[in-house]
Order: structure tokens, then C-alpha cells, then sequence
């Protein structure tokens, strides 16, 4: 059983960052997909971003449309902790954000796909 705490959410102004961080336990850590999904008010849960590990080559990444070019996905297998740096961030980022982890290397969008979830945590963003 695999349990994630996320931390690093916030009020924050709009073009401001903010750095989240979520800490895993209980699995090997580098042998699972790693996501952020967030959740706004009266929205549905959405896919921000995910990120991989492999021996062969370091892993990969991908990140939704909305967020490419402002928010940056990262994992240090020594700590168990995977971080999502926000970058340029708009009013219309305001959400619970949720870390998320499913076993394997493959790039993981749907929130179906993954089998653990941390509690979340609300980042507020100002106009």
C-alpha cells in the first residue's frame, strides 16, 4: 500500500510560483508513474501532469495543455518525492491539487488509470 502527503499549496498572485511537493511511502518509489491531477470548484478532476522512470533513460514526462511551458514535473527517487513547480500562475489555476501514483513506467492521463491518491492540497491563485 502506497500512501502520498502533498504539501506546498497556497495563496499566491497571478504570475506568482509556487512549488507543491508530495512524499511517498510504502512502495518502491521509482517503479511508479507519478501524476498531478487538480480539481476546481464545481469542475471536474483534470490531468496536469505525469512523470516516469526507467534505468534506460531517466523517464519521461507530459503535461496537459494548459499547463505546458508554465509548470514542470520532477521526481528525486532518493527523497520519494515527486514536485510539480508552477510557473506564471493564473487565476484560472485556482484548484485542490492531488498527487497520484500507479505501478509501472508508462505515461498514465486518466484518473481511472491510477490506484493511489494523496488527500490534496489548495493552491489559490489571485487576480
Amino acid at each position: 500500500q502506497v500512501q502520498l502527503v502533498e504539501s506546498g499549496g497556497g495563496l499566491v498572485q497571478a504570475g506568482g510560483s509556487l512549488r507543491l511537493s508530495c512524499v511517498a511511502s510504502g512502495g518502491t518509489f521509482r517503479s511508479y508513474t507519478m501524476g498531478w491531477f487538480r480539481q476546481a470548484p464545481g469542475k471536474e478532476q483534470e490531468f496536469v501532469a505525469a512523470n516516469t522512470w526507467n534505468a534506460w533513460s531517466a523517464g519521461t514526462t507530459y503535461y496537459a495543455d494548459s499547463v505546458k511551458g508554465r509548470f514542470t514535473i520532477s521526481r528525486d527517487n532518493a527523497k520519494n518525492t515527486v514536485y510539480l513547480q508552477m510557473n506564471n500562475l493564473k487565476p484560472e489555476d485556482t484548484a485542490v491539487y492531488y498527487c497520484a501514483a500507479v505501478l509501472g513506467s508508462a505515461i498514465r492521463t486518466m484518473r481511472d488509470e491510477y490506484d493511489y491518491w494523496g488527500q490534496g492540497t489548495q493552491v489559490t491563485v489571485s487576480s
